[in-house]
């Protein structure tokens, strides 16, 4: 009986060791994840690599931001010729191309040679007419096709102003009385929203709207959850997408599930931290009124995982997690793992923008995860406002570029350029 004891308890030493063992070496796995720069800039040449770095240098100091800033705005509005310069330079390291076409070979090269996936992005800003409107809704259907053809492009996605005017959602969310005129408008972007929801549907392909401005956003925030209510029966098409740095947005989560669940339809959502920081403040400062983002990056951070948590925790619910920050990355590995999910679950999605953190992206991919990439596309004009909102949203979020600096960097080490 003795001999048999102390054999059962040496195998249970034996097993718990091995158990300590493979916790640690998960734990140094994920801890080293991101660092392999190997992987993550194997799709860039040399010269890729060597514009990169410059540019993450220049987006590293504010004063040249602002100053850039301001001399593209000079230059595009006096119709200079710098069009082939901006082109060749940031516009190229950060978006795919000017048309849905001339993205494919960009799309294909990190589908083929990195198992990333790609969501073309229409990212055209600012336009106020119906016939670009009209416009913005032909290239969304488009890439509603594309996405049906190509394994490679799972989602579309689009922003409410690319069916109709800021101003209108302003107004419906401040729920002030619109004319006639207004209302037959409102019926049209309405009708769009459905177009492009009806065609997704029936094409099976996942829909991601983007948040814009929170003094607009409530307004499309009802509609896109009565679009959930009738195209998400079966499961997760239509995604909104809550960013984060709202200090409000757990709530709004918490509410949206709720109805959810009572009235039976699934919840898609992409979670971002958000794109809107400094206007939001600013706007709030000069009106007066206390500021919907979070106090710091600390709080946003906090809210930006608890929502993640709440999406794992709750059936019926889809993410699409977008984000640069690499703890919230390996939470989101954390919970898959917990709950005993598949790595290749379809509800779970890891997403980043062309031209920034690859390193999370190539290492996750190459993990076996499901990982996309904003593949922006527009003529090089239109898109500058998505453009200078990229680099100063890079240097408002301390430590982005410098992280990205460093990746660059030692890779540029490794390869003795």
């Amino acid at each position: 009986m003795d001999a048999n004891l102390h054999t059962k308890k040496l195998n249970i030493s034996i097993l718990s060791a091995i158990f300590v063992q493979q916790l640690i070496s998960n734990t140094l796995h994920k801890m080293k994840l991101f660092e392999n720069t190997e992987v993550a800039f194997k799709l860039k040449s040399d010269s890729e690599l060597e514009r990169a770095y410059f540019l993450f240098k220049l987006i590293q100091s504010q004063p040249m931001v602002r100053i850039g800033t301001a001399v593209t705005n000079f230059v595009l509005k006096a119709h200079l010729p710098v069009e082939g310069l901006i082109k060749s330079t940031v516009f190229d390291h950060f978006c795919g191309g000017v048309t849905a076409e001339d993205c494919l070979p960009v799309i294909k090269n990190m589908y083929t040679k990195g198992n990333v996936h790609s969501v073309l992005d229409y990212s055209v800003e600012g336009k106020e007419e119906e016939a670009s409107f009209d416009e913005a809704l032909s290239k969304i259907l488009k890439i509603i096709q594309f996405s049906e053809e190509k394994e490679s492009i799972p989602f579309a996605v689009f922003k409410p102003t690319g069916f109709g005017r800021f101003v209108l959602y302003q107004k419906i969310g401040e729920k002030k009385e619109l004319n006639s005129e207004e209302k037959e408008e409102w019926a049209r972007v309405v009708a769009r929203f459905h177009t492009v929801c009806k065609s997704a549907h029936e094409k099976d392909v996942p829909l991601l709207i983007d948040a814009e401005e929170s003094w607009m956003q409530d307004a499309a925030d009802d509609l896109i959850e009565e679009l959930m209510e009738l195209y998400n029966k079966e499961k997760a098409i239509v995604f909104n997408t809550i960013q984060m740095y709202r200090h409000d947005r757990m709530e709004y989560l918490r509410g949206l599930y709720a109805r959810a669940t009572e009235k039976g339809f699934h919840v898609g959502l992409k979670v971002v931290r958000g794109a809107y920081m400094e206007k939001e403040r600013e706007r709030a400062e000069d009106l007066g009124y206390p500021s919907p983002i979070c106090v710091n990056k600390e709080a946003t951070d906090k809210n930006y995982n608890e929502a993640v948590q709440f999406l794992m925790e709750h059936k019926k619910m889809a993410i699409f997690a977008g984000t640069h920050n690499e703890e919230s990355s390996l939470l989101l590995l954390d919970l898959v793992q917990e709950y005993k999910l598949s790595i290749q679950d379809k509800r779970i999605w890891f997403g980043q923008l062309y031209g920034m953190s690859d390193h999370i992206s190539l290492n996750l991919a190459k993990e076996g995860y499901n990982v996309a990439k904003y593949v922006p596309f527009g003529p090089v004009r239109d898109v500058m406002p998505y453009l200078i909102r990229r680099a100063e949203e890079n240097t408002s979020v301390e430590g982005q570029t410098s992280r990205e600096l460093v990746l660059l960097k030692t890779e540029r080490k490794r390869r003795k350029l």
